[in-house]
């Protein structure tokens, strides 16, 4: 594709596209549920204000693809042993990160993670505003607390070493609700969920997430981070079809190096576990890049799980 038809082809991508909208099954009765609006044609308006409104504040690929109907969480495979920990550990803080809507933490309440555990984040406080709008909630029907921040602002979310069981958090636990930044709950979070979220970012960039995130996590056995984003069979660049640029893919083995040594230098392990998928047909097209120059499309689905 010569550059004067690929500029043409962003052109043509970036604008809200309706053909893009589709509910299966499960998420049309996610959403009938969740919204209390049961005629089709009325939920496909709700959706597409609420995708307007979203994409009003920030034109992310994955808001114009519809991402936030698709209840990605539940698809991952770590997702049973993420609702059983939330089940089973009293008081496991539950942090969506990267949240947009709130979609996948509400999708986690829906199958039973408890309420009073949960928190979110995002870089906007709009995109919670939209959710609620979207769901029809109100912070006193949906009593979530929503936390937001700049992930990379130190005032928010500073870089501390992984907690161990031998070096555990001096504070206590905090009251989600009294939360106005990410720092109070470091070294007491049991699970974070942050899709769509590394690749957006250098490689340089996702390993102070990823150091960010540690810092966070409960050095009890069986915390967990998990997500899924773009990635490679060999880690790289690729270029993104929407922007152009380019942009650094880890792969599973480099995804899980770079966990395991930030874990090795506090003399903790963690078990990661990563899986590669190929995109097909239609799925690259709808993927979050879109068909660039680079034809090829592959997500990692991940979870990091203190041991």
């Amino acid at each position: 594709m010569d550059a004067a038809k690929f500029e043409e082809f962003k052109k043509q991508q970036l604008a809200i596209d309706e053909s893009l909208y589709g509910l299966g099954e499960e998420e049309s009765a996610f959403f009938k549920e969740q919204t209390g609006i049961q005629d089709d044609e009325e939920l496909k308006k709700h959706l597409l204000q609420a995708q307007a409104d979203a994409y009003a504040i920030y034109p992310y690929p994955c808001i114009r693809l519809f991402s936030f109907t698709k209840l990605k969480i539940s698809r991952l495979f770590p997702y049973q042993q993420f609702l059983k920990l939330g089940k089973e550990r009293e008081g496991a803080i539950f942090l969506d990160i990267g949240c947009c809507f709130g979609n996948d933490a509400r999708k986690a309440i829906a199958d039973g993670y408890p309420i009073q555990n949960v928190v979110a984040s995002d870089l906007h406080q709009g995109f919670w505003d939209a959710g609620n709008k979207l769901f029809r909630t109100t912070s006193e029907t949906f009593p979530v607390p929503f936390i937001a921040g700049d992930a990379f602002d130190a005032a928010h979310l500073a870089i501390v070493p992984p907690f161990t069981l031998t070096t555990p958090p001096t504070t206590a636990r905090p009251d989600l609700k009294s939360l106005t930044s990410l720092n109070p709950l470091h070294g007491h979070v049991s699970a974070i969920h942050a899709s769509a979220l590394f690749h957006i970012f250098p490689e340089a960039e996702q390993l102070h997430l990823a150091r960010a995130f540690a810092g966070l996590l409960s050095p009890e056995p069986g915390s967990m981070i998990f997500g899924q984003h773009a990635g490679l069979p060999e880690n790289g660049f690729r270029a993104s079809g929407f922007s152009g640029q380019t942009r650094f893919c880890h792969s599973p083995d480099s995804w899980r190096k770079m966990w395991q040594q930030i874990f090795a230098e506090v003399e903790a392990k963690v078990q990661v576990e990563v899986k590669l998928i190929k995109l097909e047909g239609d799925e690259v097209a709808k993927s979050v890049n879109g068909p660039g120059p680079d034809r090829d499309y592959w997500w990692i689905e991940w979870v990091v799980t203190r041991v």
